[in-house]
């Protein structure tokens, strides 16, 4: 892949979906079932996006970006889009922006912060595209 593309892109997306395939095996994600969907408000050209993911018995299934509506996921985390900005390239740990109310978490807390874990090896390897954000 030459030079970087734009976070949240089609470009992106399609990347981000071949790394996780290739470097997320089920073992390496505890055999999860489980939704995710991060809602960012604030982005730059003003609109409020989404991006889902879905894994299966620890599968990688399904990423999604789009405007609007998300599909119905186990989990919503919203927050500002520097926010997943800053946890996407591993500056910020995404357990501790839930704890600082930087993130707003729908679903089960407990649940949420034993998988937070895996969502930052998620983020591991989301870190590593080169991407202008």
């Amino acid at each position: 892949m030459a030079g970087n593309v734009k976070y949240l892109s089609p470009e992106w997306r399609d990347e981000a979906e071949r790394r996780l395939n290739s470097e997320l095996p089920p073992e390496k994600m505890n055999f999860v079932t489980s939704s995710m969907s991060n809602i960012y408000k604030n982005c730059p050209d003003g609109s409020e996006k989404y991006l889902y993911f879905k894994f299966e018995d620890g599968k990688f299934e399904q990423l999604l970006i789009g405007e609007g509506e998300s599909p119905k996921p186990e989990f919503a985390v919203t927050g500002d889009y520097e926010t997943f900005a800053k946890i996407t390239r591993g500056e910020l740990n995404a357990q501790k922006a839930l704890m600082t109310l930087k993130l707003k978490l729908k679903g089960n807390m407990v649940k949420a912060l034993k998988l937070a874990s895996l969502a930052d090896r998620l983020n591991k390897v989301l870190a590593t595209i080169p991407t202008d954000y």
